[in-house]
């Protein structure tokens, strides 16, 4: 599966009373649907999963996908501490239609864990999966020896990752790594619902008039949509920038797109710092980061995603109120927010 472009992290909406709003949910992913972003993660860092309960998260995905436009690459958060709980959700994730799964060290390993331990644990999961895996990083702990020890593996394709400086180094260690993937004929990625759609694609069919119940003249029944063409292209190990303050520097490293927590709020204005990169345009590209850097440092690094969600609902997605314990911005917080968000529309 090519992961190149920009990834959005969808939110988690809750209603008032905290239950899962999945109207908001569905109403998000159409939206962004409608967005130059290559594809969605669901249930990363930004959609709080650890805030979800088992059966809230499969909602979640399922609503989710149901709502996206098939050309959108699917990722879906499936970390669970244990190898079965992962592989159970990822299992979920692949029936429900999703492209890959990302899945971050167990939490049990973030006060230190050998190499030994993390290998086990990653390789466990990939093994088992139905379908790629993307490991994730967005607070940079994954140790670089262990995710470039990892890319060998034939399931594991790419890595999401917020640390500083690491993604030069990786993609140095990760230069031999080489696959094939299944693309459109502008080389933009196929997703398993778009070849889904191809494989049950079938030729117009006519039904005789002898067969017709009281003779009559022959049916012409209307062909379907013309199936997709694809080919393939050869990628090395993919690697995503989450961070959005450094999203610039990540993709001058060497990875192939970003999944800033910021585009949740702004995907037009990530986007374009990406778009200005692909073209080669180093001067807008530095231009477009820079004019995001005090609305992310603020929103997003200092207030976190609830500053996050109040973005969305000054920008036409549905951010509302995060689930307690987390408390919303303050109304003061709610003013500098709204004037950092005032040149970022879309």
């Amino acid at each position: 599966m090519l992961l190149e472009g920009l990834y959005i992290p969808l939110t988690t909406p809750f209603y008032p009373d905290g239950r899962l709003n999945l109207r908001k949910l569905e109403h998000n992913a159409d939206r962004y649907s409608r967005t130059p972003a290559a594809g969605f993660a669901v249930l990363s860092d930004v959609g709080e999963p650890t805030m979800l309960s088992e059966e809230e998260t499969r909602q979640a995905l399922r609503t989710a996908i149901d709502s996206t436009a098939v050309e959108k690459v699917m990722l879906a958060g499936v970390s669970r501490d244990s190898v079965v709980g992962t592989v159970e959700l990822a299992e979920f994730a692949a029936n429900a239609g999703y492209d890959m799964v990302l899945v971050r060290q167990p939490s049990v390993f973030r006060d230190g864990a050998g190499a030994r331990e993390l290998l086990t644990y990653f390789r466990s999961v990939a093994d088992r999966s139905p379908v790629p895996v993307v490991l994730y990083s967005p607070d940079g702990l994954l140790p670089v020896e262990v995710a470039i020890e990892l890319a060998g593996h034939p399931q594991i394709i790419g890595l999401v990752d917020g640390g500083h400086g690491r993604i030069g180094v990786v993609r140095a260690g990760t230069d031999e790594v080489r696959r094939e993937v299944t693309v459109t004929t502008v080389f933009a990625a196929a997703t398993g619902r778009m070849l889904a759609q191809r494989e049950a694609t079938g030729a117009a069919t006519y039904i005789a008039a002898d067969a017709l119940t009281g003779g009559g003249a022959g049916l012409a029944v209307a062909p379907p949509k013309p199936a997709i063409k694809t080919r393939t292209k050869t990628v090395g190990f993919q690697v995503l920038t989450c961070n959005t303050a450094e999203m610039l520097d990540g993709l001058n490293s060497g990875a192939v797109g970003a999944m800033p927590g910021f585009a949740a709020c702004a995907p037009q204005a990530c986007y374009e710092v990406f778009a200005a990169w692909k073209d080669g345009d180093s001067g807008l590209s530095f231009e477009k980061q820079a004019w995001l850097r005090a609305a992310v440092d603020r929103i997003e690094v200092e207030l976190g995603v609830p500053g996050i969600r109040f973005g969305c609902d000054l920008n036409g997605y549905f951010g509302g109120r995060p689930r307690l314990p987390l408390l919303p911005p303050t109304a003061d917080e709610r003013t500098e927010i709204e004037v950092l968000m005032r040149g970022i529309r879309n």
